[in-house]
């Protein structure tokens, strides 16, 4: 058998989170699992009525009033619910768990901000009553186009703890984009940076920002959130937040909205391969024990522990960074490019703020093993216990890169889950040990598995499903009556099973590994990206007839590329190519251009005359297409093999 990359001291093993859940459950039920994962993952599910009430009296959260710990248990997944009289306030959760110095800030300029826990609560305190003075109430939609900054985390508790509904956009979003996803919601009032830092540059985003507030017709009011030391002055806002939090006639007293564990609490984006992104609702309570369960047992993260995930506030690890303070515990925050000014400026800050847990994605450090950057040798990351990666898969020469050339003695979690679920199925486990690009283990209480095309278990590359609910499944989608269009996105592949829409497999390790996506989802960096916002770019242009779009595993990830069938006397030449990548670029984002645009004749289709983007994805990889008799002209495929320049 291999040997591991790193296992766990023994002193490590005793103190860890996981070790002291083991001690609760034998104390308080006799529960006796002797360290054994595997038994308490089994108990998790087999019993998860016992397992759930459980985990939310172990890791303390708060609850109101008379309940129940009950699962409403039914014959199809989708339509279970956890605790549904369970009064709980995710704010209240996390304002009152805050410690001293909850939230560190830094940039990519150098600019630090540490706020304490009495200028938070003070903050959101005025700005939770300031929303309900102007009329905002619970369940109604309120929208940020946000940098990753405290005043982000700050409106979003506030805009939590009356009960209204959160969605953000990361400010590089273009126009279209963020209307594609604003639009469904109908937000009631919105939030915003006219600026922000990327790369060394200054962007200036106070234009897009009047358009898309234009075009938003059901926004009654706006407010600007100043970017830390750097503002742009407009006029295109009501009222900006340090008016606010200035104001000294605001009561600062928090009086926490009644909210239960399935009310709403935000509406995060999936982009899907048709028509606009889906919006899918959370609960309230099903992130906040899945955050915590995750963050708590399989990271270890401990009482003032100091936890980072790069990320933007459109990515669900914002979503899942925040629920750190929840567990007493702080976080930093960056906005920036990861590698400016220099390739390993995350590290100096992880080395300056003494980081306990430090979380990327996947290409983050694939790109620093290319950079043959020596971290080891450049930093010390004494207090640095846990790694994070997840976004896409980490691969075996990222496993050993870490511990060649970061640090020996850490544990390395690659997790995986997604948008859809705001939390993880497979994870890492503090108490065993790391094999190189193997996740380690199946979440607590989510039951995972691995099926063949028949619904089968098998241990070859099949997909990743979940056979049993969990408590951050979504509510559902925003204005999918009976649930027509959630069901069909999760459960249509296996019945009353949900698909992930990922290819994996089980290890000789008895761990996981994930290759990528099974679906035409574009999964380029670990950001996912539905085809159907670059098609509606491409099709705008009178040279193209049709397109399709695939991605294409390159270098340990997937890199997009577009296909086109160009109309009469039009050819492909540089000068289209620009456009299209610039058009590309303004309306959706950077991450969604097409790193090879290529001309063909034809682009095949199913009997039903449905683009097949799948033959074509698997064509360019080599892979075996399985259905091939469902194409009406599969000839055409010979086109797409052995292309020069997909070789570069």
């Amino acid at each position: 058998m291999e040997k591991p990359l790193w296992k766990p001291s023994k002193s490590r093993l005793e103190e860890s989170n996981l070790y002291n859940f083991y001690n609760f459950l034998a104390s308080k039920d006799g529960l006796d699992f002797n360290n054994n994962y595997e038994e308490l993952w089994n108990w998790s599910i087999k019993e998860s009525f016992n397992f759930w009430p459980k985990l939310i009296d172990f890791l303390d959260i708060k609850t109101g009033g008379a309940y129940q710990l009950n699962i409403n248990f039914k014959d199809k997944i989708y339509d279970q619910s956890f605790f549904p009289n369970l009064e709980i306030n995710y704010a209240e959760n996390i304002l009152l768990s805050l410690n001293d110095e909850p939230i560190i800030f830094r940039n990519e300029l150098g600019i630090r901000q540490v706020l304490s826990k009495t200028e938070i609560q003070e903050k959101v305190g005025k700005l939770s009553n300031y929303l309900k003075s102007i009329g905002i109430k619970k369940n109604d939609r309120i929208v940020a186009v946000a940098a990753n900054t405290p005043n982000t985390i700050i409106s979003f508790l506030a805009v939590n703890s009356i009960g209204a509904i959160w969605s953000s956009c990361s400010p590089d979003f273009g126009v279209d984009a963020i209307l594609d996803r604003f639009s469904q919601i109908e937000p009631v009032a919105i939030m915003f940076t006219n600026s922000y830092h990327y790369g060394g540059k200054f962007i200036d985003i106070s234009e897009k920002n009047i358009e898309v507030m234009r075009r938003l017709e059901s926004i009654k009011h706006k407010f600007l959130m100043n970017y830390p030391e750097m503002n742009v002055t407009t006029n295109n806002f009501d009222i900006d937040l340090e008016t606010i939090f200035t104001n000294k006639d605001l009561n600062k007293e928090i009086l926490f909205e009644k909210t239960y564990f399935n009310d709403p609490m935000y509406i995060l984006y999936s982009s899907g391969t048709t028509g606009k992104p889906k919006c899918i609702i959370h609960n309230t309570g099903g992130p906040l024990i899945q955050h915590m369960k995750e963050q708590q047992l399989h990271c270890d993260l401990k009482k003032n522990d100091k936890i980072f995930y790069f990320t933007t506030c459109g990515w669900m690890m914002w979503n899942w960074l925040i629920t750190a303070l929840s567990s007493n515990a702080s976080i930093l925050l960056y906005d920036g490019s990861p590698f400016f000014p220099q390739k390993d400026s995350l590290f100096k800050i992880a080395e300056e703020e003494k980081l306990d847990i430090f979380g990327v994605s996947a290409k983050y450090i694939d790109a620093l093993r290319n950079f043959q950057i020596s971290i080891k040798d450049n930093f010390c990351l004494e207090s640095l216990k846990c790694i994070l990666s997840t976004g896409s898969p980490l691969s075996s020469d990222c496993f050993k890169y870490v511990y060649e050339s970061i640090k020996e003695d850490v544990h390395l979690a690659s997790i995986s889950g997604g948008t859809d679920i705001v939390s993880c199925f497979v994870a890492g486990n503090p108490n065993l040990p790391v094999y190189s690009g193997e996740i380690q283990v199946k979440c607590l209480g989510v039951d995972a598995d691995i099926f063949d095309e028949h619904g089968n278990t098998t241990k070859d590359k099949g997909e990743l499903v979940c056979k049993s609910s969990i408590p951050s499944m979504p509510i559902g989608f925003w204005n999918d009556p009976n649930k027509k269009k959630y069901i069909t996105s999760y459960f249509s592949t296996f019945e009353n099973i949900w698909s992930q829409g990922d290819f994996a497999q089980y290890t000789i390790n008895s761990g996981i590994v994930i290759y990528g996506r099974s679906d035409a989802t574009l999964n380029p960096g670990g950001i996912r990206i539905g085809t159907a916002e670059i098609y509606r770019v491409v099709e705008s242009f009178e040279e193209i007839n049709e397109s399709v779009v695939v991605g294409q595993i390159w270098n340990d990830d997937v890199r997009i590329i577009l296909f086109v069938t160009l109309n009469s006397n039009f050819k492909l030449d540089q000068s289209l190519i620009s456009r299209i990548e610039n058009k590309i670029k303004e309306a959706t984002s950077i991450r969604h251009v097409p790193s090879k645009i290529i001309s063909v004749t034809d682009i095949p289709r199913t009997r039903s005359g449905k683009i097949s983007e799948l033959s074509v994805r698997d064509t360019i990889n080599n892979i075996k297409i399985k259905n091939l008799e469902a194409l009406a002209n599969p000839e055409c495929l010979s086109q797409y093999q052995n292309i020069e320049e997909l070789k570069k």
